[in-house]
């Protein structure tokens, strides 16, 4: 027989899930938010620590709100993509800038000196990427495409999707129709989605080739729903357009006049029109002057290098694949800032101070800065979940610092642990700090930080 608890919930983690503290043990219960009195059972216990199911909500928070998708919830075969649309948007920030502040003080002792307000901008229709999970049922017959579900992992039974770009949800339906009828349907595991500017590409993951038949349903689907089929039969460098024609994908930055080509698989934001705001947002805290030397450290394809080409005199993007920095150099071609920028492939991850050293000797001295000839004016820092560890020792290390240092960051554990090495070690001062909703109706907190060396 279950037993059941009663319990206030105080916050959110970084999962999503309400917290509590139940006599000596935390109590994280999916779907509860804080101020909530619930009662719940419990799932899992172990170490002072609970997994407990909501069974009855006894006093529900003012910020509870009707979710908006009708495959959003928390019971059997609901959607996962999302966990927060029964949260008010507003207090979905709220909630996101205090997991921030709180990883921030836990993990750093550091509590920023001004708090940002959040860059924030379309809760709904906003991802432009996305990876489907397909699977053939069967004993329905049926082929679902979508999400995976919170609770089972199986692929969730979607017929639209709130938080995908609105030409992608309504696919949804005649991709089950399409996949259904082809000879591969249990050997397509997968549709990634990219949505650039003025196109759609659908890559297929076909672990078979498909037949003619098989070809000429994609490609007619592609030609009906005016949208790129291609396929992928291996790793990332297997992807190829099915007829061969290759829609060019394109993210614009109007601010800085930029554009940026980009491959179906290569990393791009999800959520454009928030990448064009933090772009704008980074470049403004950054502050470079004309004659200021910048490094851009995971530099990517150029999404924040090429836009501060446009302000700085140089600017350096490090990146670990050689591939990508490749990629970086065409888009500096095409968009005219190939004078303006240097891309180089180094491991980010093993970077010591004697690279930070040769850095500064190999460019410093372009800098017009009149107080040092030989420094790198200004650093930019927009590493993977991982962080930036390494990049920040160096930094913390060095006598020559940049005078300013944004770091943009997709996990706050990661940034508070890199702040606490660039704080105590380095004697940096945490200026400002703020979240970016990038990804609304979920957990997961994207945000933005200004650091400036001793001295200043």
């Amino acid at each position: 027989m279950d037993e059941f608890f009663e319990i206030e919930i105080e916050s959110l983690n970084l999962d999503g899930r309400g917290v509590g503290q139940r006599e000596d043990s935390k109590v994280f219960i999916a779907g509860a938010l804080p101020g909530e009195q619930v009662r719940y059972s419990r799932i899992k216990s172990k170490q002072h620590r609970e997994v407990g199911q909501l069974e009855t909500l006894l006093h529900p928070s003012p910020d509870r709100v009707a979710p908006r998708c009708v495959h959003f919830g928390f019971f059997k075969g609901a959607c996962g993509g999302c966990g927060l649309q029964h949260l008010d948007a507003t207090a979905q920030l709220t909630a996101k800038q205090q997991v921030l502040e709180s990883m921030l003080w836990q993990i750093a002792k550091v509590r920023p000196q001004v708090l940002l307000p959040p860059i924030d901008g379309p809760i709904w229709g906003y991802r432009h990427r996305a990876r489907l999970s397909v699977r053939y049922v069967r004993c329905r017959d049926e082929v679902l495409v979508g999400f995976h579900e919170r609770v089972r992992g199986f692929v969730a039974d979607m017929q639209s999707c709130a938080i995908l770009a609105e030409p992608v949800s309504d696919l949804l339906m005649p991709l089950r129709t399409l996949i259904s009828g082809l000879s591969i349907r249990e050997r397509l595991p997968q549709v990634e989605v990219a949505v650039g500017d003025q196109a759609i590409v659908l890559v297929m993951r076909v672990l078979d080739p498909p037949n003619q038949d098989d070809r000429e349903a994609l490609l007619r689907f592609g030609r009906t729903h005016n949208v790129s089929v291609w396929l992928q039969p291996g790793g990332p460098e297997t992807v190829a357009p099915l007829d061969g024609n290759a829609d060019v994908l394109s993210l614009s930055l109007p601010e800085f006049d930029v554009t940026l080509p980009f491959a179906p698989t290569e990393f791009t934001q999800v959520n454009h029109q928030l990448n064009t705001i933090l772009v704008g947002r980074a470049v403004e805290l950054l502050a470079p002057a004309p004659g200021d030397v910048v490094v851009d450290f995971f530099c990517g394809l150029g999404n924040f290098t090429l836009p501060l080409a446009t302000r700085a005199r140089r600017v350096i993007g490090l990146e670990g694949s050689a591939g990508l920095v490749a990629r970086a150099e065409e888009a500096a071609l095409h968009n005219d800032l190939a004078r303006r920028t240097v891309f180089t492939a180094r491991d980010l991850f093993d970077w010591r101070a004697e690279d930070w050293i040769w850095l500064v000797d190999t460019y410093g001295a372009e800098s017009l800065d009149t107080d040092n000839k030989n420094r790198i004016n200004r650093v930019l820092i927009d590493p993977p979940r991982a962080g930036a560890l390494a990049v920040v020792q160096a930094l913390a290390d060095t006598r020559v610092p940049p005078k300013r240092l944004v770091y943009v960051s997709c996990n706050p554990e990661t940034l508070a642990r890199d702040t606490a090495v660039l704080v105590h070690q380095g004697g940096w001062q945490l200026r400002a700090a703020g979240v970016v909703n990038m990804f609304p109706h979920t957990a997961h907190v994207e945000s933005i930080a200004m650091f400036e060396p001793p001295g200043l």
